[in-house]
């Protein structure tokens, strides 16, 4: 039953982003020019729901759906950080996407969005490969 839930939810959830044209190329490069202020408007109601989610979940001690306590740990900022947000964000610039839209975009019959998941695939291996190499 979890599945089929989460199966729904990421249905509805891709098509939100799609009606909304979170996936769309050319809006996420006039995002990154400062031409249409919408996509950060979006992102940033994302963060104050996820703070706020954050808030609760440690506020109430929430569990999870099989009754462990949701423990959600702070990540150090660090130069790592630093540095792999700059390559997240230079990869959203090129491919126009980040890892959640991937799966809308091939819903919606982008198949140019093989690419872009093949490389979020790619860098993820690489990062697990050189993870004791890089700054943390």
């Amino acid at each position: 039953m979890p599945y089929i839930l989460s199966l729904l939810v990421g249905t509805a959830f891709g098509i939100l982003l799609t009606k909304s044209q979170v996936i769309s190329w050319f809006k996420i490069q006039k995002m990154f020019f400062f031409k249409e202020p919408d996509l950060y408007l979006i992102i940033g109601s994302a963060v104050v729901v996820g703070a706020a989610s954050l808030f609760l979940v440690r506020r109430f001690k929430l569990k999870t759906l099989d009754g462990k306590p949701a423990v959600i740990a702070p990540k150090p900022l660090n130069k790592g950080v630093f540095f792999g947000g700059i390559l997240f964000g230079i990869g959203w610039f090129i491919t126009g996407s980040c890892p959640g839209p991937i799966y809308a975009l091939l819903g919606a019959g982008a198949p140019l969005a093989l690419l872009t998941l093949a490389g979020a695939l790619v860098g993820t291996f690489l990062y697990g490969l050189l993870k004791p190499k890089l700054p943390h």
